[in-house]
């Protein structure tokens, strides 16, 4: 085995770890689930909306889904009072979902869940988790 192939192999390995780690336990994934009671997918359609007013079309893109389905959860978003749709200034054919404040409200708190390190994170020792930090800062591109 060449150091590159060694290389890659540790590299495979890192990688599967990071995405145990973020997909594989969805222990935060269930809680805000819970807390909101609604899908997870519902859940991340309110949060991109509540970062600014967007087309259906938009939100669909975002989301990595088709326009009927988009239409679907912000449907249900809006019989919950979550989101409001009007009128798209520059295409009349469209309207903008825009998250009304209690969306906004909701929005936050599954943000305030998501974003709660879990357990095993908050246990590491500072000087491994300064390492964390900065490795990946690096692998999301905020620093060299």
């Amino acid at each position: 085995m060449t150091a590159h192939d060694t290389h890659a192999a540790t590299a495979e390995r890192a990688w599967g770890q990071l995405r145990e780690i973020v997909l594989g336990g969805n222990e935060r994934r269930k809680e805000v689930v819970d807390a909101l009671g609604m899908s997870f997918f519902r859940i991340k359609a309110l949060r991109r909306i509540a970062r600014g007013p967007l087309t259906l079309r938009e939100l669909a893109e975002q989301l990595l889904t088709d326009r009927p389905y988009a239409t679907l959860v912000v449907d249900d978003l809006a019989g919950r009072g979550l989101v409001e749709r009007t009128a798209n200034p520059a295409d009349r054919r469209s309207k903008i979902v825009s998250a009304t404040p209690a969306g906004e409200e909701l929005a936050a708190r599954a943000e305030r869940i998501l974003g709660s390190p879990p357990p095993a994170l908050l246990a590491l020792p500072a000087e491994d988790l300064a390492a964390l930090e900065r490795i990946t800062s690096r692998l999301a591109g905020g620093g060299s």
